[in-house]
Parts: structure tokens; C-alpha cells; sequence
């Protein structure tokens, strides 16, 4: 199977400039500035094939976003070789973006004051799409999306779910064999979500288009990535399947308690004190979570403390989230 993105030793640096104090430091400012060098990401190496579903993750400020524009072509690299679609994609510009697709959570390709339908065909001439592959490929999309209803109406009255499945509609016109997705779901509700989870599944069955998704969001990955890359200060350190990140981390078990009193977490962690475990409270839900270790005999103490201590309205024992095992590898640089 083909590459269609392959990256080496990739590396952007930023340069951070600071001010002099004072008025001698700011006349000073006119002439020379200081700045240090910072590098956002730091000679990373990565490819991925054609029809793969790729997370791409890492904390605020590991150097995702900058990859992405990079990988479009929208920053140009401070050194390294990438390839994407067979080409690069800062030199062959006009050419390159015929062949993928960008989804920014945060920014739009439509226009904000004309009908959805408008940015549409606008968007149809940019790409040189014909009417017969255009008809064909987006009655499909509109129709999975159910964006029909919204096409007649200006962007700028579309809720925020509304607009991003028909972001997601524009970044389709051209049926690209590669989709950058950034944050594509960010302050989505969980039907809106399931719609374009569904929909991305879709689309790579049917058209085997690529997928680079980057979320904060750890239930997209795991709904739609078999594989993940992760980034921390700029540097890869993990690339592999998620299923062997959870083997490989995911040793403890979570223990999730209610309670049918009003309790609070200095009392569970009294009451469990000398047995190896670390308690949170997830506040929304009143519900108390034990993690620890995939060990039957501290399971069963910690347990029968509890269950002696108070009432219990409910009790579940689950493997550790991926959300958990990430947080504890970027904590402790399990990696």
C-alpha cells in the first residue's frame, strides 16, 4: 500500500522576540530586537498509508496544529523533507490543493453572508469539479450529512453543529483522497458527533479517503482511529496502534462508585488510606472513581471499605480509559 503523506526529520521553529525594560531598552528595541528560537515541532518523522484513519494527539502547544499547516502547505517547514500526495506541498501549491481536504474547527471556507448552497458552487469552480461528479458525489454527501434543509440559508444563521457538517460537506466537493480534520468536533453535542463520526467511516469505506484527525476529544479517536501518533513538546512519542497503547498502559482498573449519601472525597480517601489507590470525583455526575492497580485482592479491599463505609447506589468495575492512560503518560513520561 501506498504512502500518501510521508514526513522526515520535520522540524518549524518560531522566532520569540522580548522587550528591553525601560525607555533606553525600547530605543534600543528600534534598532536590534532579542528574541530566542523556539521550536514548535522538532525533527519528527512519521507516514502514513493510503486509506488509514490516523489520530494525530498531544497536549496544547505539542506542535499539532503547526504539522497541519505544514502538511497544507499553509507554513513552510524550517527544515525536512514532506511529501504528501507525491508532492510537496509549499512548492506545487495550486496543484497540491486540488487533492485534499481541511477541516479547521476554529476557521471557515464558507462564505458567511451568502446561502450555504452559494459557497458550494463557488467552492465547485475553485476545484474545477464537474456538474455530473459534483451531482453524483455531493447529493451522497448532503443527503449522510442531512444538510439539506440548511442549503438555502447564509452561513452566519447556522448553529455551530450546523455549520461544521457543512464544513465538512465543502471540504468533500472535490471527493480529495486526503482529509485534514483539526478539532472538527470542538463544541459539538453527542448527536452531532455521532452524525459525522458515522459519516467519516462512511466516506473512507466507500472512497478509501485518508484521514489525520486531530482532537482533543479522546472518544473520536477511539471511535475512528485504529492508530494514533502522539506529540509532546514537538517530538513524537508514540506512534502506533491504540489498541496496544491500552495493553501496554492500561494496566489498572477503574472502580466507579455512587453513593446514595452525600459524601465527599476527603472521607473515601480516609477511609481507603494504606491501600494503593488514587481517588477522583467527577462532580457532574456525583460519581467517585477509584484507579488502581489490575490486582483482584486490592479490588476486592478497596471495595469492602466502601461498601462498609456507605450506601451504595451503584458500583462498576472498567478497564482505564484511553483518556486516563494519555494523561498518565504525558504526567509521568511513561513513554
Amino acid at each position: 500500500m501506498k504512502n500518501i503523506i510521508e514526513v522526515q526529520s520535520l522540524r518549524k521553529e518560531f522566532k520569540s522576540y522580548s522587550s528591553r525594560s525601560g525607555l533606553k531598552g525600547a530605543f534600543r528595541d528600534l534598532f536590534t530586537r532579542n528574541y530566542k528560537v523556539i521550536p514548535a515541532v522538532n525533527d519528527i518523522n512519521f507516514s502514513v498509508a493510503q486509506g488509514e484513519m490516523v489520530g494525530y494527539i498531544g497536549e496544547n502547544g505539542a506542535g499539532k496544529s503547526t504539522t497541519i499547516k505544514m502538511l497544507t502547505g499553509i507554513l513552510t517547514p524550517t527544515s525536512g523533507d514532506i511529501i504528501v500526495n507525491g508532492m510537496n506541498p509549499h512548492r506545487e501549491r495550486e496543484k497540491f490543493v486540488q487533492t485534499i481536504g481541511v477541516v479547521f474547527g476554529q476557521r471557515s471556507q464558507l462564505w458567511w453572508d451568502i446561502a450555504v448552497q452559494e459557497s458550494f458552487r463557488l467552492l465547485k469552480k475553485v476545484y474545477k469539479v464537474s456538474d455530473e461528479h459534483y451531482d453524483d458525489h455531493m447529493n451522497h454527501v448532503i443527503k449522510t450529512l442531512d444538510i439539506e434543509p440548511l442549503l438555502d440559508k447564509p452561513v452566519r444563521k447556522l448553529s455551530l453543529g450546523q455549520r461544521m457538517r457543512c464544513e465538512l460537506a465543502a471540504a468533500l466537493i472535490h471527493n480529495p483522497p486526503l482529509l485534514f480534520l483539526d478539532e472538527p468536533t470542538i463544541g459539538l453535542d453527542v448527536l452531532v458527533k455521532l452524525k459525522i463520526r458515522e459519516f467519516l467511516k462512511e466516506i473512507n469505506e466507500k472512497y478509501n479517503t485518508t484521514i489525520l484527525l486531530t482532537t482533543h476529544d479522546l472518544s473520536d479517536i477511539e471511535a475512528l482511529c485504529e492508530r494514533v501518533i502522539m506529540l509532546d513538546e514537538g517530538k513524537v512519542i508514540y506512534d502506533g496502534a491504540l489498541k496496544n497503547l491500552q495493553e501496554k498502559w492500561g494496566e489498572g482498573k477503574e472502580l466507579r462508585f455512587q453513593f446514595l449519601e452525600k459524601v465527599d472525597l476527603a472521607a473515601v480517601r480516609n477511609l481507603t488510606s494504606g491501600i494503593p489507590v488514587k481517588w477522583e470525583l467527577d462532580e457532574k455526575d456525583q460519581v467517585f472513581i477509584a484507579f488502581v492497580d489490575d490486582n483482584d485482592e486490592i479490588i476486592s479491599q478497596v471495595i469492602a471499605k466502601v461498601v462498609a463505609g456507605f450506601k451504595i447506589k451503584d458500583i462498576k468495575i472498567n478497564e482505564t480509559s484511553t483518556e486516563e492512560i494519555i494523561r498518565n503518560i504525558y504526567e509521568k513520561g511513561a513513554v
